[in-house]
C-alpha cells in the first residue's frame, strides 16, 4: 500500500471521513482531529509506515491537511 492510501485510511478509521478527494481540508479548523487523534494518528504513522515523529517535534502547521500529512510521512520515510 502506498503512503497516500495508508494516510487516507487512517484517517478515515479515526475520522470517519473519506479524505481521497478532500486532501487540502484542514483537519484541526473542522474539528475532525484533536490532540488525542493526533497521537493516534502519530503512532498509526509509525506502525504502519515503520516512520517515527516525535509528539515533541510535531509541528501542527506541518499536518493539518491530508496532503500535507502525505508530504510529510513521505519526506520521513
Amino acid at each position: 500500500m502506498d503512503i497516500q492510501s495508508t494516510v487516507n485510511n487512517i484517517l478515515l478509521d479515526l475520522t470517519g471521513e473519506d479524505f481521497s478527494t478532500r486532501g487540502d481540508e484542514n483537519l484541526f479548523d473542522t474539528g475532525l482531529l484533536d490532540s488525542m487523534d493526533t497521537v493516534q494518528l502519530l503512532l498509526e504513522l509509525q506502525d504502519q509506515l515503520g516512520i517515527s515523529v516525535p509528539v515533541s517535534e510535531f509541528d501542527r502547521s506541518e499536518w493539518e491537511t491530508a496532503n500535507k500529512i502525505v508530504a510529510k510521512a513521505a519526506s520521513l520515510a
